[in-house]
């Protein structure tokens, strides 16, 4: 009887680790085309022209965030200084038309390369900014051609590429107050990367600031 007993018990936890087994695998990425409600996720993605917005956390996510031509991603908010979100697998945008980071703890890496031009939804206006953040891995910003774009008070532990970047704003490409350990990298950009009305003091850096960023 105890061996039937055991029996009976082991066919039931091995039907649960399989049903175990299968909700993990079917929990893939998260879309995300309204709000991102604090918790947990996989891969985060945001599709063409979507936009994605949460000002508060706590947001954990464990694969990475993607945002795609035209879509806005905000996380986190100036206004409202706690810490935000923890990304794990970096950040990556192609396009975008706004990725705005606030107050978040970022390993993997950010790209954002391309932008969507200085008019649209859902701010008419678009920029980006990462301000405030801890960013384990190189960032990589080119080609962006929106309203206005800022890089301040984040800590990075990898290089920064700031490149061919065209904004409408003459403040903006405001990069201050960062502390860098790497070099700090900046060619082509119109206007040139500066303080602006930001108020801010200049970027320290363990490495070399190169091209225009060599007095900021």
């Amino acid at each position: 009887m105890r061996q039937a007993s055991i029996a009976v018990l082991a066919t039931v936890l091995g039907a649960l680790l399989v049903s175990a087994s299968s909700f993990a695998a079917a929990k893939g990425p998260t879309t995300c085309t309204d709000t991102l409600a604090p918790g947990a996720y996989q891969r985060v993605v945001v599709p063409d022209g979507a936009v994605c917005i949460t000002f508060a956390g706590p947001v954990t996510i464990n694969g990475g965030v993607a945002v795609g031509s035209g879509a806005t991603f905000v996380l986190g908010s100036e206004d409202n200084p706690a810490h935000t979100a923890t990304i794990n697998g970096g950040v990556s945008a192609t396009n975008a038309a706004s990725v705005q980071i606030h107050f978040s703890t970022i390993s993997g890496g950010v790209s954002l390369t391309g932008g969507a031009g200085p008019f649209g939804p859902p701010f008419d206006v678009t920029w980006n900014t990462l301000e405030d953040n801890v960013i384990n891995g190189s960032v990589t910003i080119a080609g962006y051609d929106g309203f206005w774009q800022g890089f301040f008070r984040n800590r990075v532990n990898g290089s920064v590429n700031f490149n061919n970047n065209t904004v409408v704003d003459p403040d903006g490409n405001e990069l201050q107050t960062n502390t860098i350990n790497g070099n700090l990298n900046c060619s082509g950009n119109t206007p040139a990367p500066q303080e602006g009305d930001s108020g801010g003091s200049p970027n320290t850096v363990t490495g070399q600031k190169t091209g225009q960023c060599t007095n900021v």
